[in-house]
């Protein structure tokens, strides 16, 4: 039988990991929605879909680090 302690499920704002693959696959989401419909994701919004602005903003202009974090990831993935 599994302790308590292991049977627990963490969120991913307390695992450090997780928490890391929620905000890239957000950046990647962000990014790619702007590029099919732009008008959903757009700078003058306020609350959350300013925020996917800059998370899609962020995906842009840093895509070659945005790709290699993901390739990271995906290694990371497959080794656990």
């Amino acid at each position: 039988m599994k302790h308590l302690s292991t049977l627990i499920i963490q969120s991913a704002l307390f695992n450090f990991q997780s928490l890391l693959h929620v905000i890239l696959l957000l950046i990647c989401t962000c990014t790619y929605v702007r590029s099919v419909a732009p008008s959903l994701v757009d700078r003058n919004k306020q609350g959350f879909p300013g925020v996917c602005f800059k998370l899609a903003r962020i995906g842009e202009r840093l895509s070659p680090y945005v790709a290699l974090s993901c390739f990271a990831m995906a290694v990371s993935m497959m080794i656990q």
